[in-house]
């Protein structure tokens, strides 16, 4: 679909509701059953920001994904993928006392700019994330009190769980604009 000015047209799949991404029915993140406790809370929007990135990248092709926003800019879809399983990978190094793990991509912004479209580079980006967020989560899990201080500077994990949700609110945020540049699908 595209208009008159060559961008693509907007259009959602919801029906119910025509701002929304998907129905309420197919929406991965509706939860009936409120978290009770705080570090419950905290993992649950934790995992609802991750369900919306993957939510914007799905149904596309290797193309779509890698495809940049706007020059200069390097963002992309498959760049977000790269990019949070680099974050997630940064944040064990807070977590722990030891030397910090090598990048997975290299220098800064390798994360983006390696972002092509290639079926294989897509693989494994989606792998390091997943590998990347279990390590993390793991790693979390041994320290379930939120007011423990922990790693060489002493962050709180509370900060540390808060800081993970605004990484991928924001990069959630980015992931709508760029599905919506993609094939103008729009919706929360």
């Amino acid at each position: 679909m595209q208009s008159m000015s060559n961008q693509p047209a907007r259009w959602t799949q919801a029906t119910v509701y025509p701002d929304m991404w998907a129905d309420p029915d197919d929406d991965l993140r509706n939860n009936e059953d409120s978290p009770e406790g705080e570090l419950a809370t905290l993992q649950d929007f934790l995992t609802n920001y991750r369900i919306t990135l993957r939510m914007k990248c799905e149904g596309l092709d290797t193309e779509q994904l890698a495809r940049r926003s706007v020059p200069p800019s390097t963002m992309s879809l498959l760049g977000l993928i790269r990019h949070l399983a680099e974050v997630e990978r940064d944040w064990r190094n807070w977590i722990s006392d030891g030397d910090p793990l090598p990048k997975l991509y290299g220098e800064k912004d390798a994360d983006f700019h390696g972002a092509v479209a290639d079926q294989a580079v897509v693989d494994a980006a989606y792998a390091d994330l997943e590998r990347e967020q279990a390590a993390t989560d793991a790693a979390l899990a041994g320290h379930p009190d939120l007011g423990r201080r922990v790693g060489k500077d002493g962050i709180a994990v509370r900060e540390l769980m808060v800081h993970r949700i605004e990484e991928y609110a924001r990069h959630s945020g980015h992931a709508d604009l760029l599905r919506e540049c993609v094939d103008g699908r729009v919706g929360q």
